[in-house]
């Protein structure tokens, strides 16, 4: 054990530990595939298993063990159960349980795991390697004082998640209740249906009076990205931003704003590009994904995108969300891992009024510009924590 002023460096080991017991109450289920990249937290689980699980409580650290670099972390806030892949994490009395998952947030962290990780495809990391890592710890007051400073900017990050989420739900809600149940407001402001609207019968059942149906293809011009090739020799450090489908999957967002990759300019002839603002729809490994671009970038062939509409963009986000299900059930094959043009301008839509539409527009505008407002606040407030985290961390600023 070294002292650097008033810290003392240890191993990891000397301040925590692997936690290993197993429950069979397999609440609050955390494994790799519902948590979130780039220290964005977890979602609710798609699969929980019958068997025993780790068991994890509040203040525990939990770190995706598979493919460390995604940065998979997270801080318990209540007690539940883990994935074996999921390394769980419990501060000794040497450290704040808060400062340890800071400590574990940083990137030189990951890199180090990933120094020692083992396996190419699916790398892992070395239990024993981690807990070799060595750091330099203050006294607990400084930590507690350290972690105080990053928790207030992580609480307003997962405020305007929260916030985020509602206005989503808020979208979804409103969508569902003028375009599938019929409940916009009438000229009276009461709910067109339940009012007394009047209907009208078609393919898809009975719809407001006044309003039809057509194909998707004849509203929208529906067009495809594309990829220059071999694609491995358009690929740079810096140039075109270049949108992958991980980078739509990394935030749940309507908006993307972080694209890790670059192709070169020679590539752009052989691609498409487009500005921000624009609406794309992924139609390979997450076929049928809306997304609203925050960045200008090229799209590969794996995205839709759409350069006339006579629907808004928030309006069709919120339609392709709906109708996603619908989508995918046409698609040929028992996975669907390709979501072909034709298949989306075939799509039956109901088309509501003009009128109907302007006003929808005017709600769900300002719902979408909200968002992308406390988005853009959730960049800003992580690019401030990310940079104060490792001076922090490191003693170069004092508390």
């Amino acid at each position: 054990m070294k002292f650097m002023n008033n810290r003392k460096t240890y191993n990891l080991s000397d301040i925590c530990r692997f936690v290993t017991n197993r429950t069979c109450n397999i609440e609050n289920y955390i494994s790799t595939e519902n948590m979130l990249s780039n220290k964005g937290g977890i979602t609710s689980p798609s699969n929980i298993p019958s068997g025993p699980a780790i068991a994890y409580q509040l203040g525990d650290v939990l770190i995706s063990n598979i493919r460390p670099y995604f940065q998979k972390i997270w801080q318990a806030n209540c007690d539940g159960a883990c994935s074996a892949d999921v390394l769980c994490i419990r501060a000794n009395e040497k450290a704040d349980c808060k400062y340890l998952y800071y400590l574990l947030s940083q990137q030189k962290f990951f890199d180090y795991v990933m120094s020692g990780a083992k396996g190419c495809k699916m790398p892992r990391g070395d239990k024993s390697q981690i807990m070799q890592w060595q750091i330099s710890l203050p006294p607990l007051a400084e930590q507690k004082r350290i972690a105080d400073i990053l928790s207030a900017i992580d609480d307003k990050i997962e405020l305007n998640r929260r916030i985020n989420a509602n206005l989503e739900q808020q979208a979804q809600a409103l969508y569902k209740s003028w375009f599938v149940d019929f409940e916009f407001p009438n000229e009276e402001g009461k709910p067109y249906k339940s009012s007394g609207g009047k209907m009208q019968e078609s393919e898809l059942g009975l719809i407001p009076k006044g309003w039809n149906i057509d194909k998707l293809g004849n509203k929208v011009v529906i067009k495809r990205g594309g990829s220059p090739r071999p694609i491995q020799d358009f690929l740079a450090l810096k140039g075109l931003r270049w949108l992958k489908i991980s980078d739509a999957t990394a935030e749940p967002s309507p908006y993307i704003y972080k694209i890790k990759e670059f192709i070169k300019e020679e590539g752009l002839s052989k691609t498409v590009f487009l500005n921000k603002g624009e609406l794309v729809l992924s139609n390979s490994a997450t076929p049928g994904l809306p997304k609203l671009l925050g960045l200008d970038t090229c799209i590969h062939d794996g995205w839709l995108y759409f350069p006339k509409s006579d629907f808004s963009k928030e309006y069709l986000f919120e339609l392709f969300l709906f109708e996603r299900e619908k989508i995918l059930s046409q698609a040929n094959g028992s996975v669907f891992s390709n979501l072909k043009t034709d298949i989306l301008k075939a799509l039956t839509i109901i088309v509501p009024q003009e009128n109907v539409l302007n006003r929808f527009q005017n709600i769900i505008g300002q719902i979408f510009r909200s968002i992308q407002q406390k988005q853009e606040e959730i960049i800003s407030l992580t690019t401030l924590r990310d940079t104060l985290l490792p001076k922090l961390m490191s003693g170069e600023i004092k508390v």
